[in-house]
């Protein structure tokens, strides 16, 4: 492996591990007492004063102008990619555990698949293989988060830990005592609901940033908006001031990393590894969030592993590759008939100029504007 590869290998994976960490923080916050909405809240503050900077420095000379209709864009991308999305996430995981949250996240590209259908972003292609593998692959990973979410069966026999944090501990005592119980239904749902809003979001992004090519610039605002919009709600849910300290250092801990690792310098490692590798190398890295999780929460939370869980996040990562095979199947195939017309395009440019030069010559004129020379000039 070239020092090409390596460098958004280790990059996407070290960003895995920090998403990864995410979940378990965000966990321990919400066991110690900090609600989901004020969790939420800061993060998008944080985020905001992160990413602001470059979306100064790297784009005030490219900006394009900000307009009426961008701004309704960007408050609809607030909705769903910012306070829909992380709401939804943080209350689920509230009533699950981080390893259902990490596999139910991994239903977002079926979820995106079908919207980008029902939008006309995406075609099916039913009768090619590579429409096959995405329509399969998407009832395979929607059938498994419904596995995942209904079914539990008996828990899997693995020992117990060796390594103890005390504080996790600590913080699993006083939760069972709490009224924060994991609750089957409800938890799963929330998650799934996580999953629906980020890949609305998706779609809402995927036009905007045709007519807005600013990355940093609308994500900073994007998390500015959402920001209001979850402190709004959570003022009205969590209105007393004990509510918004940041005196407990997990709280402050847990809202610091989800602001500036898991939203500021994820969205710059991404962005940048997509421009190196394109978007489906980023994206087969998302399974193994799952992976890293379940093995953390296993021992650092003493998270128990149930039958229907594992087979769940099998069926949902087995779903997730077809879907992305399919993907690159079809983009391969997109590629390939534009390389194609381009040859076509630049062969009879060239045949029709040397038809114009040779008729030309017997006319004795030995200088003709050609059809290739006034294509390029267009």
């Amino acid at each position: 492996m070239a020092g090409t590869d390596l460098m958004p290998f280790f990059a996407i994976v070290l960003l895995q591990v920090g998403y990864a960490g995410l979940n378990i923080l965000s966990m321990l916050a919400m066991q110690s007492g900090m609600h989901p909405l004020v969790l939420v809240t800061y993060r998008l503050i944080f985020a905001t004063i992160a990413i602001a900077p470059f979306a100064y420095f790297m784009e005030w000379k490219t900006r394009p102008k900000i307009t009426i209709p961008i701004l309704f864009q960007l408050f609809l991308c607030s909705l769903t990619g910012g306070t829909g999305n992380m709401v939804f996430y943080l209350v689920g995981l509230k009533h699950s555990t981080p390893t259902i949250g990490s596999a139910l996240t991994n239903t977002l590209p079926a979820f995106t698949f079908i919207l980008a259908v029902l939008f006309r972003q995406e075609s099916v292609g039913i009768k090619t293989k590579a429409g096959q593998a995405k329509v399969i692959g998407t009832i395979v990973c929607v059938g498994g988060s419904l596995l995942l979410s209904f079914y539990h069966g008996h828990t899997i026999g693995i020992s117990e830990p060796s390594m103890h944090w005390t504080y996790a501990e600590n913080m699993e005592k006083k939760g069972s005592t709490s009224s924060s119980h994991e609750n089957p239904i409800l938890g799963p749902f929330f998650l799934i609901a996580s999953a629906f809003s980020w890949s609305v979001w998706f779609i809402i992004q995927g036009r905007m940033s045709k007519t807005f090519p600013a990355p940093y610039t609308s994500t900073t605002l994007m998390c500015f908006m959402a920001s209001i919009e979850c402190g709004i709600i959570a003022l009205f849910a969590k209105h007393n001031i004990s509510a918004w300290s940041l005196s407990n250092p997990m709280w402050l801990v847990a809202s610091l990393y989800a602001g500036i690792v898991c939203s500021a310098l994820a969205f710059a490692i991404t962005s940048w590894a997509i421009q190196m590798k394109g978007p489906l190398y980023v994206s087969v890295f998302s399974p193994l969030l799952l992976v890293i999780v379940a093995i953390s929460s296993w021992a650092l939370l003493h998270e128990k592993l149930y039958v229907g869980t594992v087979l769940g996040s099998f069926l949902i990562v087995l779903g997730l590759f077809a879907v992305l095979w399919g993907k690159n199947k079809e983009m391969k195939r997109i590629n390939a008939i534009e390389e194609i017309e381009a040859t076509k395009l630049h062969d009879g440019l060239v045949k029709d100029d040397l038809e114009l030069q040779m008729n030309a010559k017997s006319n004795g004129n030995h200088h003709v504007t050609t059809r290739k020379e006034k294509h390029l000039e267009n």
